[in-house]
């Protein structure tokens, strides 16, 4: 005969528990507390010598209906961990005016950001929804007040916008051996004027010095060269572009143009922009809150047609590869293609972007400035850019290319301002690999204007410096992890990334 059933273990909140030491402190006996709780005398008796674990977890916790009670943690590290659900203590105020270095430990991040469900985050675009009375407003009355106190000319009003391209995938249809997209990305800075002038656009990579740059002159190149462990944008890259870029270009063009050095610089609200930008003869103006998607001429279509032309060349040059070569191999390509092939394809899109096109783009903002308005004209553009990479896709036969439609390219084009998954995180904050930081002795100098990319023939000198680097990679590795933690911390608190840029 079978015995009777086992007992069912029974585990308390963390708010039960405490529920229950008040009872105890009440002078309840434990005999009586564990009836009521269900519990035995003894497990009552356990608790109790927990209490001050238990008390110091329930002042501090997010879930109050956590069920264990983990062994003493560090203090400051539960601390901030809390800062959002409590109200910051004397203690916890001089955590943040002193704060200590924090180093964690690859899994203590994968739990953390576990505990809190933090799941992915968006780079680009406004978080809430865009306000369309607030943009009307500001493009009829106080724009057009800046303008004519300003006297401002078409060629002196500029627009600033950023976005992240993945410069090495391509679309999801395409499933050719060793060809598969990667999550090799980089910021783009563009800026262009209400009569149609882009300058040369920023771009902001992980690496200083990538070895298929090596001995280029960095100022040479068709982009501004900016670099950070995240490719992301900080005030102080965007101080960086603003003095090197931004100001030079511009001084240049009016120049040319004959017109005195006088510039609106106009910048959305998304936050990452430092505040401090100044210059003589610059004016800066930030856009009002979530207005960007309606009224930024960045946003009107300027981006997104840039970067469909930059879709478009990569596979331009893919089909001009397989046709010259018989040989031809899409794994040996795409292991080819270097950041140095993205700038050859970066610097084409740029100069194919038309001036009327780029002015149609101020319409919302500025109607008075735009030549000819014709609302569809750049829809019009996109629509035949992404045919014709279609039509590209379809000449490389097989391995999916051939079922690639134009709902397909566009996904991949979106694809760049879609919020960050939990495997983008990942790759983006890996520590750069050997292969990526080592500038070998040997390697040949790349030329951005050539169709040709790098080869990696250099493999046994990265042998032998490995055992040199290891060091330092584990080195930079904790201080990715540092980063990282600071900014979902911050995510976390809800101060978004405006905060993150603080750091």
């Amino acid at each position: 005969l079978l015995g009777p059933p086992k007992r069912q273990r029974k585990m308390l909140t963390v708010t039960q528990k405490v529920g229950l030491l008040d009872m105890l402190k009440e002078g309840r006996s434990y005999s009586a507390v564990g009836r009521h709780y269900g519990l035995n005398e003894s497990t009552v008796r356990y608790i109790k010598k927990e209490e001050n674990n238990i008390r110091r977890t329930a002042a501090i916790s997010f879930n109050k209906d956590a069920k264990r009670v983990v062994t003493v943690r560090n203090k400051t590290i539960i601390r901030m961990e809390s800062q959002g659900d409590v109200e910051p203590s004397p203690s916890t105020s001089a955590l943040h005016s002193e704060p200590s270095p924090f180093y964690a430990s690859k899994g203590w991040f994968d739990k953390f950001q576990k505990r809190f469900g933090l799941k992915s985050v968006s780079l680009q675009g406004e978080a809430t929804p865009a306000d369309a009375a607030g943009a009307e407003a500001y493009a009829k009355t106080k724009f057009k007040t800046i303008i004519k106190e300003g006297t401002y000319k078409p060629e002196q009003v500029f627009n600033m916008g950023e976005t992240g391209l993945f410069w090495k995938q391509i679309p999801s249809q395409a499933k050719a051996s060793g060809f598969r997209g990667q999550k090799d990305r980089v910021t783009l800075v563009m800026c262009g004027n209400a009569a149609g002038f882009m300058i040369k656009p920023g771009l902001i990579s992980r690496l200083k010095n990538p070895r298929a740059l090596k001995n280029k002159n960095m100022s040479a190149l068709p982009v501004y060269w900016m670099h950070n462990t995240m490719a992301w944008m900080t005030k102080a890259l965007n101080l960086n572009w603003f003095k090197g870029c931004f100001i030079p270009e511009v001084k240049g063009y009016l120049t040319e143009k004959g017109l005195d050095f006088k510039v609106l610089l106009l910048i959305d609200n998304a936050g990452g922009f430092a505040d401090d930008l100044s210059h003589d003869g610059v004016q800066i103006e930030f856009l009002p809150p979530n207005t960007s998607s309606l009224i930024q001429p960045m946003d009107q279509g300027i981006i997104r047609t840039f970067k469909a032309l930059y879709t478009r060349n990569t596979l331009q040059h893919l089909v001009d590869a397989m046709d010259s070569d018989q040989n031809f191999s899409f794994k040996d390509y795409w292991r080819e293609y270097t950041i140095a092939s993205c700038l050859q394809h970066i610097q084409r899109a740029h100069q194919e972007m038309k001036s009327e096109t780029l002015n149609g783009c101020w319409e919302k903002l500025w109607p008075e400035a735009v030549h000819n308005p014709t609302e569809s004209r750049l829809d019009e553009i996109h629509r035949s850019v992404v045919e014709t990479a279609v039509s590209l896709a379809k000449r490389l036969r097989g391995d999916g290319f051939d079922e690639i439609t134009s709902d397909d390219v566009n996904s991949l084009i979106d694809a760049h301002s879609q919020p960050l998954t939990d495997e983008d995180l990942a790759e983006m904050t890996k520590p750069p690999s050997e292969g990526e930081v080592e500038e070998d002795k040997k390697a040949p100098s790349v030329d951005v204007d050539k169709e040709d990319g790098l080869t990696i023939d250099h493999l046994a000198t990265m042998v032998r410096m490995l055992s040199q680097r290891k060091q330092q990679i584990n080195e930079n590795t904790s201080h990715v992890f540092q980063r990282r933690f600071k900014f979902l911390t911050l995510r976390h608190t809800r101060e978004s990334l405006k905060l993150y840029y603080n750091l």
